[in-house]
């Protein structure tokens, strides 16, 4: 997998999400109060059922479609300078139509239809080697899904939805379509979001990414497409360079174990609660005290 920080139109659209949804008083280590912001966005809507199967189904058809390739934290592949499975010819339009989930990346397609024109002609490119797709991929599996630009924030990069789902969460508790979760707090269910860090400097827990709101930091999340005994198994893109699932270990109660040195440190596991918000599910109870942890910086 290769990373890039995603473009600049896309960190400028986010940028100025984010001045919206989170006040400068919360940058500076002052929780605000929900009530504060929460009046001037318009709250998520609840989509049925079907809308998480759906999810679920255009990972899984994808993961399928780009050869089933599977994989296992700690798995050990030899560096390789030839051009993975994204750079086939007949791969170039399954990565378009991820980018084009995050249309005010224009400038990254563009870039890539020059080298897909010249591979055409026998030249030796690499279309899609850069930037890294991953987010792009998510994003898409969103859209195509049915599920909307307010309530899944697409974008080229990880942590810029990631703060968006974390405002939702924040501000809107009741109707959020994701929570997060800390690794050992929850058990991942399938439409779930794994994340992990891959900087060099890794939060160890979402709740970190409430001091840094609005920075990018290399991310991968990857969707949860089935859960069984010891195994969670996610489909995301930009894994060897292609659409794969990766096999994660559990516990017996399903959380997810650590991963082993080296390899990105998973820091949260975003609950997809797409179909179970009313009037689809029951209510989601409020605690009397919500927890600090969400909307509060971390001291």
């Amino acid at each position: 997998m290769r990373l890039s920080a995603p473009s600049a139109s896309a960190g400028r659209r986010v940028h100025a999400l984010l001045l919206a949804l989170w006040p400068t008083a919360l940058l500076a280590a002052c929780a605000t109060p929900p009530q504060a912001t929460a009046r001037f966005r318009e709250p998520p809507l609840s989509y049925p059922p079907s809308t998480r199967e759906r999810i679920v189904r255009f990972a899984l058809t994808e993961w399928q479609d780009w050869g089933g390739y599977v994989t296992t934290p700690g798995e050990k592949h030899p560096p390789s300078k030839a051009p993975g499975p994204e750079s086939a010819i007949a791969n170039f339009p399954r990565v378009l139509a991820y980018w084009r989930a995050v249309e005010e990346d224009r400038p990254v397609i563009d870039r890539n239809r020059d080298r897909y024109a010249a591979a055409l002609q026998g030249a030796a490119t690499a279309p899609w080697r850069e930037p890294a797709w991953s987010a792009a991929f998510i994003s898409w599996v969103m859209r195509s899904a049915g599920v909307d630009q307010r309530e899944f924030a697409g974008n080229a990069a990880h942590s810029f939805y990631l703060d968006a789902i974390l405002a939702d969460a924040r501000d809107f508790p009741a109707q959020a379509p994701f929570v997060p979760h800390s690794i050992g707090d929850y058990a991942p269910a399938p439409g779930d979001l794994v994340c992990g860090d891959r900087s060099r400097r890794p939060l160890t827990d979402w709740r970190e990414r409430l001091a840094e709101i609005g920075q990018f930091r290399a991310m991968h999340c990857d969707i949860v497409v089935r859960v069984g005994p010891f195994v969670a198994e996610a489909v995301g893109g930009n894994v060897e360079d292609a659409v794969t699932m990766t096999r994660f270990p559990t516990d017996a109660s399903g959380r997810l174990l650590p991963r082993p040195a080296g390899e990105p440190v998973l820091f949260g596991v975003i609950e997809d609660r797409i179909g179970r918000l009313p009037p689809f599910g029951a209510a989601i109870p409020i605690p009397a005290n919500p927890p600090a942890s969400i909307g509060a910086p971390v001291s």
